[in-house]
């Protein structure tokens, strides 16, 4: 199980080079799976579940940024460092739709890989912070399903219909809140940034990861040490 829950550990430090890669390049995920050009570090082809990961965030895109639209307070997407984003992503792909990994284990390989490649200190706490009330939602709409279903047609209005035009997911701006510092677009991101994006992936020639202020959001559900689960 050990080596079972590492080669799992390494399909999503894969996935997430795929995905910070097809934000550089502009493209879909499941493009760069096509092109036979993605590969691990040591040449060898993707894992199973790496491609599994990438498909799948590309597949669920929509509902996945939509969750995440409405729990990562004060920070819009588009506003987050783009490693950040995709790091939630690929764990908020997890939490929703790959029912053999626990909601915790998915919040825990996600903080570690805030901690080795996010794109500022605040990193893992940021992505603890928002995964943790992704979780406590997922709790609540056990509860009450019903519940649930509105709450998501709710969001999903909002994403798609913002109120104030500087809302749009795609095209607007989420204003910092006091005291924080809000993300300079195309700011370029420090060497913390992840590493992969330039060791066996196809990252854009010459690029680093950019990188911006994390929200200095308090962790809220999942401690920052792995939990010992086997997956």
């Amino acid at each position: 199980m050990a080596s079972r829950r590492h080669e799992r550990t390494a399909a999503r430090q894969s996935a997430l080079q795929v995905l910070y890669t097809s934000e550089i390049k502009g493209t879909r995920p499941s493009d760069l799976l096509d092109s036979g050009l993605v590969l691990e570090d040591d040449g060898k082809a993707l894992s199973d579940y790496a491609i599994r990961l990438i498909e799948g965030v590309d597949e669920k895109m929509l509902p996945i940024d939509v969750r995440l639209n409405s729990t990562s307070e004060n920070w819009k997407l588009n506003r987050m460092p783009i490693v950040d984003r995709c790091i939630l992503r690929l764990a908020t792909y997890e939490m929703l739709f790959v029912d053999e990994v626990p909601v915790s284990v998915a919040i825990n390989e996600a903080v570690e890989l805030a901690k080795d490649f996010g794109g500022e200190d605040e990193s893992p706490r940021f992505v603890n912070g928002v995964l943790g009330r992704i979780a406590r939602q997922l709790e609540e709409d056990a509860k009450d399903p019903e519940a649930a279903r509105r709450r998501e047609e709710e969001a999903l209005a909002a994403y798609a219909f913002p109120t104030n035009e500087g809302d749009s997911a795609a095209e607007g701006e989420q204003p910092a809140a006091e005291g924080e510092q809000p993300a300079a677009e195309g700011a370029a991101e420090g060497a913390s940034a992840i590493e992969a994006a330039g060791e066996g992936a196809p990252a854009a020639d010459g690029e680093q990861v950019p990188a911006g202020p994390a929200s200095p959001e308090e962790p809220i559900s999942a401690p920052e040490e792995p939990a010992n689960v086997e997956l």
